[in-house]
Order: C-alpha cells, then sequence, then structure tokens
C-alpha cells in the first residue's frame, strides 16, 4: 500500500484544493511570495516525499488550449524578475518521474511550460500562465524535494472580463484530478 502521507498537495485557494484523501495539504496564498514563504515554511515544518502543485491556469487565445483542459508543467518560468539568470534563477523544472506519474495519471494532461507572474498577462512566450509556480517549484528544489505542477485552464489570458472566465470549472476539473495524481505520484516516490 503506497503511504499518501508523505506526498503534500499545495494550492493557492482551498477553492482549488481537494478535500484529503489522506496527504497532506497546503493552501498557500496567491502569487509568488505568498507561495514561496508557504512552502519553505512546511517543507522546513515536516518535509514531505513529494510535492504536487495544483491550482487554475489561463492560456493564450493563439495556444489552441481549450477551457477546462489539464495541463502539467514542463518547466516553469519566472517572468516577473528583471535580471538575467546569472543573478537569478528564472526557470526550474519539474521532476521527470513526477511528469511521467502525471501523465499516467491523466493521460488527457497536456504537456507545456507554465509561466509563473505576479500579474495577469504579465508573461510572455508561453501558452500558459499562473501565479505560483515557479516559486513552489523552486522552493521544493533548493529543498531537493520532488515536485510537479498541474493546472487546469480557467480562462483566456488576454480575456480581461473575468466574468467569462471559468472558475468553477477549472477548479472542478482539477480537485476531480487530484487522488488520482497524488495515487500515481506516491507510487513512484516510495
Amino acid at each position: 500500500m503506497t503511504d499518501l502521507t508523505r506526498i503534500l498537495v499545495i494550492a493557492a485557494t482551498a477553492r482549488e484544493l481537494a478535500p484529503s484523501g489522506g496527504w497532506r495539504t497546503l493552501v498557500c496564498g496567491v502569487g509568488p511570495v505568498e507561495s514561496a514563504i508557504a512552502t519553505s515554511a512546511a517543507i522546513a515544518a515536516e518535509p514531505p516525499a513529494a510535492i504536487v502543485h495544483v491550482g487554475i491556469a489561463g492560456a493564450r487565445r493563439a495556444s489552441g488550449i481549450p477551457l477546462g483542459a489539464l495541463i502539467v508543467g514542463t518547466e516553469s518560468v519566472y517572468a516577473d524578475l528583471g535580471v538575467g539568470p546569472e543573478w537569478a534563477p528564472h526557470t526550474v523544472r519539474p521532476d521527470a518521474r513526477l511528469i511521467q506519474a502525471v501523465r499516467r495519471a491523466i493521460p488527457e494532461a497536456r504537456p507545456s511550460i507554465i509561466g509563473t507572474s505576479a500579474s495577469v498577462n504579465g508573461t510572455r512566450d508561453v501558452d500558459v500562465e499562473a501565479m505560483e509556480g515557479f516559486a513552489v517549484l523552486r522552493a521544493a528544489a533548493v529543498a531537493n524535494i520532488p515536485a510537479v505542477e498541474v493546472r487546469a485552464i480557467s480562462n483566456e489570458i488576454e480575456e480581461t472580463d473575468r466574468g467569462r472566465w471559468r472558475f468553477d470549472a477549472a477548479c472542478a476539473a482539477i480537485i476531480h484530478a487530484t487522488p488520482r495524481i497524488v495515487s500515481d505520484v506516491a507510487a513512484c516516490v516510495r
């Protein structure tokens, strides 16, 4: 039997977080600063075997990614840092084993680079944008803990009318997928 208690599932808001099926959960707050602080504190208090970061995200219109699609991050890019990579990291890659576990758990998930920005439409040159992924994955990487980011698309990044964003459907999609993801991730980090 796989020990799910060794897995930490992190989401920015309680709305994006599935009820625990035996795994640990953390609401990290919105944006890169809050999520980095909360993730680092959780790791320091009780290091998990792996971190699964879940939530909603936007996709560029030109990407062809439909609303409701599930995305597994192949890389996280921090868009807000205005200095070169020689000064601070801009990218972090999730653990390859965890990407494969997510792909087994939800084969319909599309692999994509996910940009992180503290503002909506703050990224460039990425099809998927969220607000916490780089911070969560970077905190995990510094602590040498495998991590992966999985998102459900709630909106087109360019859509300024938030009334047209599909928060409920995207949250439902990520919550529905979380138990399968956690089960497969836990099996690969035993």
